[in-house]
């Protein structure tokens, strides 16, 4: 019996019906979550060609490199894929002044739910948004 993806060492990433395969960032230094994202078959291959991220912008109908307008990009270290390779990990290193996330956080989970209510957990700022974007 040939093995299935879970015990294979092709590597077949499963996009979806749009063309995308959710991605999920990783700081590479301590594993600490920096953002979410989706990549179609462009972006896959750009990163692996350049070691710095891209994604497919869904809002925007566009391939984007992390980083390109605000120069904080993402150097990739390590591509990894779950058991069904519908699903990356892209374990990554802050470049810049380390901010992954648009409002100029390190992270994009800078924000607890506490039943209905939202609660700040990181609200330091690495760069002010208005003066990049």
């Amino acid at each position: 019996m040939a093995p299935g993806l879970d015990e294979t060492t092709v590597f077949q990433p499963r996009f979806g019906s749009d063309g995308l395969i959710p991605a999920i960032v990783t700081d590479a230094r301590d594993g600490t979550v920096l953002m979410f994202a989706y990549m179609n078959a462009e972006a896959l291959k750009r990163t692996q060609e350049t070691g710095l991220a891209h994604f497919w912008s869904r809002s925007r109908g566009a391939l984007w490199k992390k980083g390109e307008t605000s120069g904080e990009t993402l150097k990739v270290s390590e591509i990894l894929t779950d058991c069904d390779q519908d699903v990356l990990q892209l374990k990554a290193e802050p470049q810049g002044r380390g901010a992954a996330c648009h409002t100029g956080r390190r992270s994009c989970f800078y924000r607890r739910a506490d039943g209905e209510r939202l609660s700040f957990i990181d609200d330091r700022r690495l760069f002010n948004p208005k003066s990049v974007y």
